[in-house]
């Protein structure tokens, strides 16, 4: 019996995983579903996914699907954004106890008070966040394309910008610009351990550390590169070393090592106490086989966001989307 550790939850498991997956496969095919997967879920639901990526690949695919049903592996907010986008598709996921600590952390009444509080800014959110924040925001980003959408609003033009306080003074030092942070973080990136870093790298001086944004700024301040999760792999693929210390959610090293497989690839420690010693997110880890199974065959754990959020949020995400257009023919 194998068994999978998560924060605050211990799942056990004793099945046939290449049945199982099997069994998976079928559905999809019977149902016209695609099955859509973020870096950070476990190896065998990211080797069942129709595609793997992160936030902006995800939204792009979800935005052009055919499918009748998508099933989105990862938090919830990434399947609430699939849902806005494709209001007349049934988007169902394996748990809706799959949350995310950085969403968690922007409350929609605290949030519409703060933009209340700074009349005149325009506002772009992190797309780690709910769909009724989403509703509030002029522009939504993701850590593949912050940098771009600031870019693209005029200097004169005060900014918010919501929730990650880490990504955003990273935007404030990469464009120069002045912004008005809103406090959330992700629970994950906020836990890597500095001295714990430093020490693994003395034991790993020919390693580069890479780092993605929402980690800490003296993490950041180590870094030989700063990147979304697909930067860091296309990173780790290209560039001329040969070992990498990587900060951020451990799940990503799994398609790190497909795209690197000669390369020594090695999980940046957490503060935690805890077997991996790495920083796994419990939220992405919630999805397994088993309740991925259930989900396609009963079509369960279904998606649904009022058509009166949905009709405020889709359009920073469209704007977004559009935006991003040259950067996505690139990937």
């Amino acid at each position: 019996m194998s068994r999978v550790e998560t924060r605050g939850h211990r799942l056990a498991t004793n099945v046939d995983q290449p049945a199982l997956q099997n069994k998976i496969r079928e559905l999809k095919k019977s149902k016209n579903a695609v099955l859509l997967a973020h870096y950070y879920q476990v190896p065998e639901i990211q080797d069942l996914a129709d595609y793997v990526g992160d936030s902006l690949g995800l939204s792009q695919q979800a935005a052009g699907t055919s499918a009748d049903i998508i099933v989105f592996a990862g938090v919830l907010f990434m399947a609430e954004t699939a849902k806005i986008l494709n209001p007349e598709k049934k988007v169902i996921v394996p748990t809706l106890e799959a949350g995310c600590s950085l969403a968690d952390s922007a409350p929609p009444v605290g949030f519409k008070k703060f933009i209340s509080e700074n009349p005149g800014h325009l506002v772009v959110t992190y797309i780690n966040c709910s769909a009724e924040i989403k509703a509030m925001s002029d522009l939504v980003c993701t850590s593949s394309n912050a940098e771009r959408i600031i870019d693209s609003i005029p200097e004169w033009q005060p900014i918010i910008f919501a929730p990650d306080k880490n990504l955003g003074r990273y935007l404030i030092e990469k464009t120069g610009r002045t912004m008005k942070l809103w406090h959330g973080s992700c629970i994950v990136h906020e836990s890597f351990a500095i001295d714990k870093l430093l020490n693994l790298y003395q034991q790993h001086p020919d390693a580069k550390i890479i780092a993605h944004p929402e980690a800490e700024g003296h993490i950041l301040k180590v870094a030989n590169f700063i990147g979304s999760t697909a930067a860091l792999i296309d990173y780790a693929r290209n560039d001329e070393a040969q070992k990498y210390i990587v900060a951020t959610e451990a799940g990503i090293l799994h398609k790190m090592k497909e795209a690197a497989p000669h390369k020594e690839l090695l999980a940046a420690p957490s503060n935690e106490n805890n077997t991996c010693a790495c920083s796994e997110c419990g939220f992405m880890k919630m999805n397994t086989l088993e309740n991925l199974y259930h989900c396609l065959v009963e079509e369960r754990h279904e998606i649904h966001i009022p058509d009166t959020i949905r009709h405020k949020a889709i359009l920073p995400i469209q704007r977004m989307l559009e935006l991003s257009k040259p950067e996505m023919e690139n990937r």
